[in-house]
C-alpha cells in the first residue's frame, strides 16, 4: 500500500507526549520512525496506567514505529547516530533547549552531517525568548497562556483540561512544520530547523481574548462554556447564530427572541436562565431530539466508557484492537487524517531495541560480529 511519506525517515529522540505523538502522525502517514532509546527503554514504558505491564501512555504515542536502544552519552553511540544521521531525512527531539547542542548534535552539527536533514525541535517555551531554559509540561503551557484561567470561568476556580491539549496542539504544529520543511526540501534540497513549544501553541487557544484585550483594554470575546444540566445528565447547546437562537427561543419559552445567539457561558443571561430550567425538566435524549428537530447544535456530554462504544468513531477506524507482545489484545487511536489515495496505518508498539539489529544492519551495514562487540559494550540494546 502507498502511503504518503514513504521514504521519508525520521530518527525520533523525543519522549513524554509532544514530541512522541508528532512522530506518530508522521509514522501514520508512511514515514519510518526509529525511535531512538537509552538502554532500557524510555522512561514512559513505565508512565501510568499501565494493562498486563504494557504503559497505555507509551502504546498510544508509540504505535507504528521502530526502536532501536543507543547509549547517546557514549561516544561510540555518538558516532552510530551521527551515521544515522547521513541516512535520515528528520531528527525530532524535545529534549531542553541547549540539550542537543551539549551532545554535539545542534543543527549546525546535525547540517554539516547531512545537508538536507530538517530538525524538529519541541519544548516548552521555544529555542530562544526569556523563558526558553525553563523546563515545562503540558499544565504549565495552560497555566501561562490564559487557557487555564478561561476554562474554569465563569463556575468557579481556573481549571486545567483532563487532557493533555497543549501537547496535542503542540504534536499538531510539529507536524505540520516538518511537512512544509520537507515541501521547502523538495524545490531546494535544504533542510532547516522547525522549533515549535507548548507555550506558542496554548497561545493560539486564547488568540481572541488576547486579541480582543490588546485592542480594547478589557477582558472578553471568549469565556468558559457550562454545559446544561438535564434530568439525567448534561447537554452542550451551541445556537451560534441569531436565526437559530430565535428558533430556540421560540421552542423553550414561546416567545419572539431578541438579544445575542446563545452558546454555552455566552449569550442574554435570561435567555441562558430560561433555557437551564427548560433543561432540567427533561432527559438528555428528549433535549437532543427537540433540537435537532428544529436545527439547533446540541450534543449530549458523554462518559469515556460511553464514548468508547460510540459506532460512529469504530467506522470512522478511531478505535482500533492491536496485538500487543506485552499485553496481548489493546485498543489505540486511529489515524486521524482520512486520505482516499494514501490512507495512512497503525501499527504494532515496539519493545525496547526490538528494531536494533535490523535498522544498523539495513542502513549502516554493521554485521552481526560488530552488533555483538557493540551489545557487549553496552552501546546497544
Amino acid at each position: 500500500m502507498n502511503l504518503s511519506l514513504d521514504g521519508v525517515r525520521v530518527l525520533e529522540l523525543a519522549r513524554y507526549q509532544a514530541g512522541p505523538r508528532g512522530g506518530m502522525i508522521l509514522s501514520d502517514l508512511g514515514a519510518e520512525v526509529i525511535k531512538i532509546e537509552r538502554p532500557g527503554g524510555e522512561e514512559t514504558r513505565r508512565h501510568a496506567p499501565m494493562v498486563r505491564g504494557q504503559s497505555i501512555y507509551f502504546t498510544v504515542y508509540n504505535r507504528g514505529k521502530k526502536s532501536i536502544c543507543l547509549d547517546m552519552r557514549s561516544p561510540r553511540g555518538k558516532e552510530i547516530f551521527a551515521a544515522l544521521v547521513k541516512t535520515a531525512d528528520i531528527v525530532l527531539e524535545n529534549f531542553r533547549p541547549g540539550t542537543m547542542k551539549a551532545m554535539g548534535f545542534d543543527y549546525e552539527r546535525l547540517h554539516a552531517l547531512n545537508p538536507g536533514i530538517i530538525l524538529v525541535s519541541v519544548s516548552g517555551f521555544g529555542q530562544y525568548g526569556p523563558y526558553t531554559d525553563r523546563p515545562a509540561f503540558d499544565p504549565l503551557g495552560q497555566a501561562m497562556s490564559g487557557l487555564m484561567s478561561l476554562t474554569g470561568k465563569p463556575v468557579g476556580q481556573p481549571l486545567g483540561t483532563a487532557s493533555s491539549v497543549v501537547d496535542r496542539y503542540t504534536a499538531l504544529h510539529a507536524t505540520i512544520g516538518t511537512l512544509a520543511a520537507l515541501r521547502h526540501r523538495d524545490r531546494t534540497g535544504e533542510g532547516q530547523l522547525v522549533d515549535v513549544c507548548l507555550l506558542d501553541s496554548a497561545l493560539t487557544m486564547v488568540e481572541i481574548p488576547t486579541s480582543y484585550y490588546l485592542a480594547t483594554g478589557e477582558e472578553g470575546g471568549e469565556g468558559g462554556r457550562p454545559p446544561y444540566r438535564a434530568k439525567d445528565g448534561y447537554v452542550v447547546i451551541s445556537a451560534g447564530g441569531r436565526e437559530m437562537a430565535a428558533r430556540l427561543a421560540q421552542l423553550v419559552s414561546g416567545a419572539a427572541f431578541s438579544g445575542e445567539p446563545i452558546t454555552a457561558g455566552q449569550g442574554n443571561i435570561d435567555a441562558r436562565r430560561a433555557l437551564e430550567a427548560w433543561c432540567a425538566e427533561r432527559p438528555v435524549e428528549a433535549i437532543c431530539s427537540a433540537l435537532m428537530e428544529i436545527g439547533v447544535p446540541v450534543a449530549p456530554v458523554r462518559t469515556i466508557p460511553e464514548v468508547a462504544k460510540d459506532p460512529h468513531l469504530w467506522e470512522r477506524e478511531m478505535l482500533v484492537k492491536i496485538e500487543d507482545a506485552v499485553a496481548g489484545e489493546l485498543y489505540v487511536p486511529g489515524v486521524t487524517v482520512k486520505m482516499s489515495k494514501t490512507p495512512g496505518r497503525v501499527g504494532p508498539v515496539p519493545t525496547p531495541g526490538q528494531h536494533t539489529d535490523e535498522v544498523l544492519g539495513r542502513l549502516l551495514a554493521y554485521d552481526s560480529d560488530t552488533l555483538g562487540e557493540l551489545r557487549r559494550s553496552g552501546v546497544i540494546a
